[in-house]
């Protein structure tokens, strides 16, 4: 049997196909997974939102799949070389930029009033989700609406994948599941702060910082 598969391991090479992944290849991948989890790991409106998602337990799993596909897709494009497209028009960047200074305000001011309203989490499931094309949409637009995404993926991490000549996808891979990785412990992992934000307090504290994070990203992106 081990001579079986020394030979398969050598006809494969012998073909130029690899049947296991070589040591660069996987430093590749972590290299990925390593700067995906630096970028994406910190307070903003998209990891917001899909952590109050979590904690409403509504539609989670379609706003984890969002911001992930979403990730994937802007990986994608940087790897392929899109990164120098966004940087040949900027004009795209300002209207994306004016847009989604607007969105990320209203989505603040929406955060602001409900803070000053505060409700305690519904355990019982009593009030009525948000729908499904409202959840969709708003993770989408959180997502899409930022020019800093088309930034840090598209042309920062697309430009240093460049740097493992023949390996980039590998880079592109672990940075993709870095993604999945954070957002399925932010969505997911929610559920343990549930017993905390049954008290009308922290709920007033979380939307009072999602506010101002989302308020001080509109102003950040205007005066870009």
């Amino acid at each position: 049997m081990l001579k079986e598969r020394e030979l398969l391991f050598t006809e494969g090479r012998a073909y130029g196909r690899r049947v296991l992944p070589d040591l660069p290849d996987l430093l590749a991948a972590a290299s990925g997974l390593g700067l995906g989890l630096s970028l994406i790991v910190a307070i903003g409106s998209q990891n917001a939102f899909v952590l109050r998602q979590g904690l409403r337990r509504q539609r989670v799993g379609a706003v984890v799949l969002v911001c992930v596909l979403s990730d994937v897709v802007l990986i994608a494009a940087g790897v392929a070389g899109a990164g120098a497209v966004v940087r040949g028009h900027p004009g795209v960047l300002s209207a994306v930029r004016v847009a989604g200074a607007a969105f990320l305000a209203a989505y603040g001011l929406l955060a602001a009033r409900r803070a000053l309203r505060p409700q305690a989490l519904d355990a019982g499931g009593g009030r009525a989700p948000a729908s499904l094309g409202a959840a969709v949409g708003t993770a989408l637009a959180l997502t899409w609406l930022n020019p800093h995404v088309y930034l840090d993926t598209v042309v920062l991490l697309g430009s240093i994948a460049q740097s493992h000549p023949g390996r980039q996808w590998w880079f592109a891979g672990g940075a993709a599941l870095g993604s999945a990785l954070w957002f399925t412990a932010l969505g997911r992992g929610a559920a343990l702060l549930r017993p905390l934000f049954a008290r009308p307090g922290a709920w007033r504290v979380l939307d009072a910082l999602i506010a101002v994070v989302m308020l001080a990203l509109a102003a950040s992106l205007l005066a870009a």
